[in-house]
């Protein structure tokens, strides 16, 4: 086909079967266009090109018109035609006409039209400067620090209404959930806490049998179990397991409208959903702390009488001497707090979830990694403040 000068009436007659465009400018700057024949697959896309070409001449038409009147065929290389003229035409800010286009042709431009291309869903990412994608990712933060916020509010509304006895949740839930989050889960808890004993009485008894020091694999296993160790593997335990599923059944539950629902009938989510949740571990963390605790100080035994043959007598007094109620307490209580952060962490991002199959599992992800920065960051400032009253 071959393309007409800027004076030159049309592109003359079409070939039997090819797509065809003849077009005119008028003396009034417009450019009408006259699309002929069949307009078909990848032919129908090479003739649009000349259109765009057109377009990009100059001078710039003041307004576009395109006219189908001879069209004898078109099928989806034909809208897909129309979509790059209106979008050429839309970038340049020239006015565009359509004039006797097909029905089906002038409904599917229509609805392409109707709704806006998602950007995200480009592989290129969001457009703009560095310094706009910054800002963009700090405002997202900022929303995302203000959604933590107002579900902690949430909470503590619900903790207050339970002081007052008027929340409202099914006791079968709370004991449901507390079976969930502590019988089942001893095995897994009872394996890892096993595992750090071993190890630290292990790395212990390394070191500190070149000094013939090797009683002291006791303090050690002991000291580091109870105040840190037990209560944080297993509440990084937990997080996997639990929060996980507490934030896989939230997000199923948001997807299929039920909890939706529960806000049509009057009944607050996170009364009825979160706060047996949050209660459940709550109460069963300190216990597996005392589990793990014990588990781990067995995995130190038997390294202590069965590497360094001690005698069970000597390392069980040396345990008891160096291990205090105040450093078991230390570990109870910041497992407590470690259980409500972990049940925080997987029910926020559960009701937070969109309502597809991959929100829930990104939220499930996301619940173990919050989960886990909660633990480790809430563990430090225990730390800090434990060295400044000199506990």
């Amino acid at each position: 086909m071959q393309a007409p000068s800027a004076q030159d009436a049309s592109t003359g007659l079409p070939v039997a079967g090819e797509p065809a465009a003849r077009w005119r400018r008028g003396e009034d700057g417009e450019l009408a266009v006259e699309l002929m024949g069949p307009w078909r697959s990848a032919a129908a896309l090479r003739a649009g090109e000349t259109i765009l070409r057109a377009l990009a001449a100059a001078p710039k038409p003041a307004r576009v018109t395109v006219s189908a009147g001879a069209l004898t065929g078109w099928d989806s290389a034909f809208v897909a035609v129309l979509m790059q003229v209106r979008d050429s035409c839309t970038r340049a800010a020239i006015p565009l006409a359509w004039s006797e286009m097909p029905a089906g042709a002038s409904r599917l431009v229509g609805l392409a039209s109707a709704v806006p291309e998602a950007r995200a869903g480009r592989h290129g990412g969001p457009a703009g400067s560095p310094l706009a994608r910054l800002g963009r990712a700090a405002l997202s933060r900022l929303d995302a620090w203000g959604g933590t916020v107002h579900f902690l509010g949430q909470v503590v509304l619900a903790f207050g209404r339970l002081a007052r006895r008027q929340a409202r949740f099914r006791p079968v839930d709370l004991w449901r959930t507390v079976l969930e989050t502590g019988a089942q889960a001893l095995p897994i808890v009872a394996v890892i806490t096993l595992l750090v004993g071993l190890i630290l009485a292990f790395i212990g008894a390394v070191q500190l049998s070149q000094f013939g020091a090797s009683i002291y694999v006791a303090d050690l296993v002991g000291l580091a179990m109870t105040r840190e160790m037990a209560a944080v593997m297993t509440a990084i335990v937990l997080a996997g397991r639990t929060g996980a599923n507490f934030a896989a059944q939230l997000g199923t539950m948001q997807g299929n409208e039920e909890i939706d629902a529960l806000i049509t009938l009057g009944i607050p989510p996170v009364e009825y959903l979160v706060l047996p949740r949050m209660l459940a571990l709550a109460l069963m963390m300190p216990l597996l702390y005392v589990y793990g605790c014990f588990i781990g100080l067995f995995g130190g035994y038997l390294v202590a009488t069965g590497m360094l043959h001690l005698s069970s007598v000597a390392y069980i007094d040396r345990t008891r001497a160096a291990v205090h109620l105040a450093d078991f307490m230390i570990g109870f209580v910041k497992s407590g707090v470690f259980g409500l952060l972990v049940a925080f962490a997987g029910c926020q991002r559960g009701i937070e979830a969109g309502r597809s199959a991959a929100a829930v599992g990104k939220a499930a992800t996301s619940a173990v990694v919050s989960g886990i920065v909660y633990i480790i960051v809430t563990d430090a400032l225990f730390s800090v403040l434990l060295n400044i009253l000199k506990i």
